[in-house]
């Protein structure tokens, strides 16, 4: 008994002694005073400004201006506020934090309890800030948020590792951090399970803030560059997970099919024999690249051969796939976009079955991947082949999303989603010639669910390939590190 009580005593001496130096330091007065201030969340905010700039920095990346955003566990609404959302609604169960939230937001609303938020509202964004380590039963909480979701909601649940326990136990003891009772410590895996049991299915996860203290030059260093490191996020402070509702199939969709053309006069009607009908209705757009080899005029003669399709043709004002798909999605009627390349590499015929994925929800965004199947001998040169897959690992890393394959023409998307996209371009410049990138990057930017989906790389038939790998190449670098900067280095 005398040793436990002298072990007891070391560890109050050691705690006493660091609790001493750093109140040298501390610039907010008196014991009294601290202990006056504590229970205040304004006090907390200014007392660890760094910490909760970077998680405004996260969120405002994460969740666009304009949102109906939905925050749980909001306190003095800081972080609600920071999204600018059109309609902002916090929870929170103190009330002094609120009725601070309330003067200081008044554009927004705050209430103590779920139950209180108007029936029928709902959110594209909610936000879940460490409340699965302070809730009794998460599940049931899942449960509730189910009514406040459309299709597109996302689910964002944000909590601190378990690994950094013994930490945030120490700095709560040495009066550095908000004093706070953490019932649960949850695994990533943990979430994802309660979510899913929740109806919920999780689409992406990752992690932020390395080191959650201002050190002049070496925060930057911990939280910008090695926190984008792989693997490291599992060693940050901050877990996200995203999710959304279990999806709803939506077969009776109409469907626009995109095909940039140039120089490919020998593909045009074997493209248009062998698109097949999906949907409620299926048309078929080209638009034609300034060729010379006549591709206009036998897209013309196509049109009057075949009557019962819905064919429609524009010529492109730009250069390059990038612009004439920006064309053709812009005179798209459909309900789902589609790119098919003219060349027919990738075969007319495997078009419904990205029809089937987007239609059943199995993702939002369904990126053809060429590197799955074997492919004909001359379908794709040896570099080209290396180069596919260093963009594949490298942009997966970007994104936090598995793209094997960055470069097959074959995208799918909703037409409603590309729309955000286009409202977002500016976020990361018109500087894409392909257009490949700036779907990706717009599609992750917007939380969109990114899957692959396998085709088979036949070779061509007709014209010669258009790509210049070397030039090409660099292009393709330069807007990585554009990718870089935008989604690591924020």
């Amino acid at each position: 008994m005398k040793q436990v009580h002298n072990s007891k005593n070391t560890k109050q001496d050691i705690i006493n002694s660091i609790k001493s130096t750093i109140a040298v330091f501390e610039k907010s007065g008196s014991k009294k005073q601290l202990e006056e201030n504590k229970n205040f969340f304004d006090y907390w905010l200014d007392k660890n400004k760094y910490y909760h700039s970077r998680i405004k920095e996260f969120y405002r990346f994460v969740i666009p201006k304009d949102a109906a955003v939905l925050h749980l566990n909001c306190k003095n609404g800081y972080l609600l506020d920071a999204v600018k959302p059109s309609v902002g609604i916090g929870i929170d169960s103190d009330k002094n934090s609120l009725d601070t939230a309330q003067k200081r937001y008044p554009d927004y609303l705050f209430y103590t309890t779920l139950a209180q938020v108007p029936r029928g509202q709902t959110f594209d964004y909610i936000v879940l800030s460490s409340i699965t380590m302070e809730t009794e039963d998460i599940q049931e909480l899942f449960l509730k948020l189910a009514q406040f979701c459309h299709a597109q909601t996302r689910i964002l649940v944000d909590s601190y590792s378990y690994f950094w326990e013994p930490v945030l136990w120490l700095t709560q003891k040495l009066g550095l951090r908000r004093p706070t009772i953490f019932k649960n410590w949850l695994s990533q895996r943990d979430i994802k399970e309660l979510l899913y049991l929740a109806g919920f299915e999780v689409t992406q996860s990752g992690g932020y803030m390395l080191l959650p203290m201002h050190i002049p030059g070496i925060s930057t260093f911990f939280n910008t560059w090695l926190a984008a490191l792989p693997g490291i996020h599992r060693l940050c402070l901050n877990q996200w997970v995203k999710a959304r509702l279990l999806p709803v199939h939506q077969p009776n969709k109409t469907v626009s099919v995109v095909i940039p053309c140039r120089n490919e006069k020998g593909n045009i009607e074997a493209a248009v024999k062998r698109v097949p009908t999906m949907g409620k209705h299926t048309e078929i757009i080209f638009v034609e690249g300034n060729s010379k080899d006549n591709t206009l005029e036998e897209i013309e003669r196509v049109m009057q051969a075949y009557p019962d399709k819905d064919i429609k043709c524009f010529v492109q004002d730009g250069k390059g796939k990038g612009d004439a798909v920006r064309k053709g999605f812009a005179h798209a009627s459909g309900d789902m976009l589609m790119i098919l390349d003219a060349d027919l590499t990738v075969q007319p015929e495997e078009l419904p079955k990205f029809f089937n994925a987007l239609s059943s929800g199995k993702g939002d965004f369904i990126n053809g991947s060429r590197l799955v199947y074997g492919m004909e001998s001359e379908a794709m040169r040896f570099l080209n082949l290396l180069a596919n897959f260093f963009f594949s690992v490298l942009f997966s890393w970007i994104l936090d999303y598995r793209v094997k394959d960055t470069l097959c023409g074959t995208k799918v998307l909703w037409k409603k989603d590309y729309e955000k996209i286009v409202k977002n371009r500016s976020f990361f410049g018109d500087f894409d010639p392909f257009g490949d990138f700036d779907l990706l990057f717009g599609a992750a930017k917007q939380n969109l669910k990114i899957i692959d989906m396998p085709v088979h790389y036949k070779s061509r038939t007709y014209g010669t390939t258009q790509i210049r790998r070397f030039y090409h190449g660099l292009i393709l670098l330069r807007m990585s590190l554009v990718g870089f900067r935008k989604f690591k280095l924020r």
